[in-house]
């Protein structure tokens, strides 16, 4: 799994880290300063990549988290088997692999052979993003 560690004050709206193994994006993130005897806290809330689940988690500010590492390629569609679509990268190594069909309906609606989308793998899993 190609997984990085930083710190939870180090983190920004729009990044991504791990929640209960599950890659999530950060949609706000709040950070409270030291007190007189503990330490500053983050308020972090987060909406699942996977699942869209939306995930509220409080931490020290100065906890270690792991990010995951999100690989961003472009893709061709050359096949439509229904549920799943088979791509080929369009840069090296120009492997081919299939990839579940998004649920997200205008963005299937725009799916059709030969249309280049933009495909992340994040932890090992190959999702597409958007359609170009």
């Amino acid at each position: 799994m190609s997984i990085k560690k930083t710190v939870v004050k180090s983190l920004k709206p729009g990044s991504y880290f791990l929640i209960e193994d599950e890659p999530c994006r950060i949609v706000s993130i709040e950070k409270s300063k030291p007190g007189k005897h503990g330490a500053a806290k983050a308020n972090i809330t987060a909406i699942g990549f996977f699942d869209n689940r939306k995930r509220n988690v409080i931490m020290p500010a100065d906890r270690m988290v792991d990010v995951p590492l999100i690989d961003k390629r472009s893709a061709t569609i050359i096949a439509d088997m229904g549920e799943t679509l088979s791509l080929m990268d369009t840069g090296e190594p120009y492997e081919t692999y299939e990839v579940t069909r998004p649920s997200d309906e205008e963005m299937a609606a725009k799916i059709q052979l030969n249309a280049e989308v933009e495909v992340w793998d994040v932890m090992g899993t190959r999702v597409i993003t958007r359609v170009k």
